[in-house]
């Protein structure tokens, strides 16, 4: 007797050999794992995903649907990739060229989220907690706590844990208004105290 899955698999799914998935996953619809991925405990792949080798998604990852997560791609836990959302891989692609040995590595920090058709250039860091705006284009690193929105990308404001605008006061401290956590903006960096 076999032993039971400890994770979901819908039936149009289509999962390759070689995929580590972890405990309570679930795969839905017409999504495709490919071999040599790595998917963490708890995680959600939307409808029409596509996760490549070598792509790493930690722990409680949530794929909305039609998400393409490209090889060098990896995701920290707790990151949200919002529908739609793009990854690149290649920064000079060309059909008739093949790059498979110049993927540019992508790193999603933990906490981050990523809107609806957002695309995010290959080669740059989102880092902890950044919250990033539906259709924004990612063309530079993005900093841990940043509100980015635009094409390109700017950084209009900061966001707490819990997703937050924060506003500081003339010291230089915001309180999440659904936690009560403190923030400080020390050299235009925020962190949790």
């Amino acid at each position: 007797m076999s032993e039971p899955t400890k994770y979901f698999v819908h039936p149009s799914a289509f999962i390759d050999e070689g995929c580590e998935i972890g405990e309570g996953v679930k795969i839905w619809h017409f999504s495709h794992l490919m071999s040599g991925c790595k998917i963490g405990d708890q995680c959600n792949i939307g409808q029409n995903v596509v996760v490549s080798p070598g792509v790493v998604l930690g722990r409680n990852v949530k794929v909305q649907n039609n998400v393409s997560i490209y090889t060098g791609v990896i995701c920290e836990d707790d990151v949200f990739l919002g529908p739609s959302m793009v990854f690149t891989n290649i920064v000079n692609p060309r059909s008739a060229i093949i790059r498979r040995d110049n993927y540019v590595k992508t790193l999603v920090k933990k906490g981050a989220s990523i809107g609806a058709n957002a695309t995010v250039i290959c080669g740059h860091q989102i880092g902890e907690y950044a919250l990033i705006g539906a259709g924004a284009v990612i063309t530079k690193d993005v900093k841990p706590y940043a509100l980015v929105v635009g094409n390109p990308a700017r950084q209009i404001g900061w966001v707490s844990e819990y997703g937050h605008r924060l506003q500081f006061d003339a010291n230089q401290i915001a309180i999440c208004p659904e936690s009560g956590e403190q923030y400080v903006l020390e050299k235009d960096m925020v962190k949790k105290i």
